[in-house]
């Protein structure tokens, strides 16, 4: 990761990050493209735009208990946003299935997310 993005960009990103783990859905996608690309953690592959990214969201929800805490903020050479996340997934009876460090990658485009995929923290 290169220099720091954008106070702004930073900003609506930890806002999103905090209304993601609020569960409220529509502050979120408020700050999404229309025609998002989005990953889809548990069965792999991406989920399109609003919609595709309304369902999925409500279907892991009702599975499990994800929390996601940026960490740090950086850029690639390309522009892209680069957040480090502590994630944090927990079973609907509160036990902790997973606990560790992601890399969240993020295209910005009219000052909404456009693309966004997960890394290894390991990967380049």
């Amino acid at each position: 990761m290169n220099d720091q993005p954008p106070a702004d960009v930073r900003e609506t990103l930890r806002r999103a990050y905090a209304a993601f783990n609020a569960r409220d859905i529509e502050v979120v996608l408020s700050m999404m493209h229309q025609d998002v690309e989005w990953p889809n953690g548990m069965e792999g592959g991406y989920v399109y735009g609003h919609a595709g990214v309304r369902a999925y969201w409500t279907r892991q929800w009702g599975l499990i208990d994800p929390i996601v805490e940026p960490r740090a903020f950086g850029t690639e050479p390309d522009g892209r946003i680069v957040v480090e996340v502590r994630q944090r997934v927990l079973d609907k009876n509160g036990s902790t299935l997973s606990d560790g460090q992601v890399r969240h990658v993020y295209s910005i485009r009219d000052g909404l997310v456009r693309h966004m995929e997960i890394r290894d923290p390991g990967a380049r």
